[in-house]
């Protein structure tokens, strides 16, 4: 375990999006089940589940995973990595990523007012594809005599281009790529002790 994440809270996801599922298994290690892989809606977590075959589930449906869900219709087997999805999941993430980038804008919008250097020489800005040096100065600038209240202001005053864009991009790349050294969305992958 790494050394910062003993004192790190628990996270947990109340919604998450329905990425794919598989069929039902019968007797096997999750009993009448059908194990599905679904993507938290607020730390973009990827997880296996196990529900009831009586719920009736496609990709993109929107699913209550708290703590009080009912869990012989819910229950959450494991975090999982990109790597674990399969193919058919896979392609669903791009869209449910956009989706929660879509709804959740104004969360992602704070992020541009508040962010702050990630390294003496790097600063979270940057880690988004097409911001560089002169770009984030820019946004720095623009954000100092008033916040941002929408992703077309951030693009407006600052000239970047597909700000929505540039953000699903991001999220992607940190779901996908474990080694991945910056974590500005995604909640960071477990790591074994």
């Amino acid at each position: 375990m790494r050394e910062f994440e003993r004192w790190r809270p628990k996270v947990y996801e109340d919604e998450a999006i329905v990425l794919g599922m598989e069929q039902s298994r019968r007797g096997g290690r999750h009993g009448h089940a059908n194990v599905i892989y679904l993507l938290g809606t607020e730390h973009f977590t990827l997880l296996e589940a196990a529900v009831s075959p009586e719920l009736k589930l496609v990709p993109g449906n929107l699913l209550y995973i708290g703590k009080d869900a009912p869990r012989d219709m819910v229950r959450i087997i494991r975090r999982i990595g990109y790597q674990d999805l399969p193919e058919m999941a896979r392609l669903e993430l791009e869209r449910a990523v956009e989706r929660i980038v879509n709804e959740k804008e104004p969360k992602f919008v704070k992020f541009f007012n508040t962010c702050g250097p990630l390294t003496p020489r790097l600063h979270a800005l940057e880690v988004i594809q097409g911001i560089g040096k002169k770009t984030m100065l820019k946004v720095l600038e623009e954000r100092e005599k008033k916040p941002f209240e929408s992703f077309e202001e951030i693009e407006k005053r600052t000239g970047l281009q597909d700000v929505k864009g540039s953000v699903v991009k991001r999220i992607l790349q940190e779901l996908s790529d474990p080694d991945n050294r910056y974590w500005l969305f995604v909640r960071p992958p477990h790591v074994e002790a």
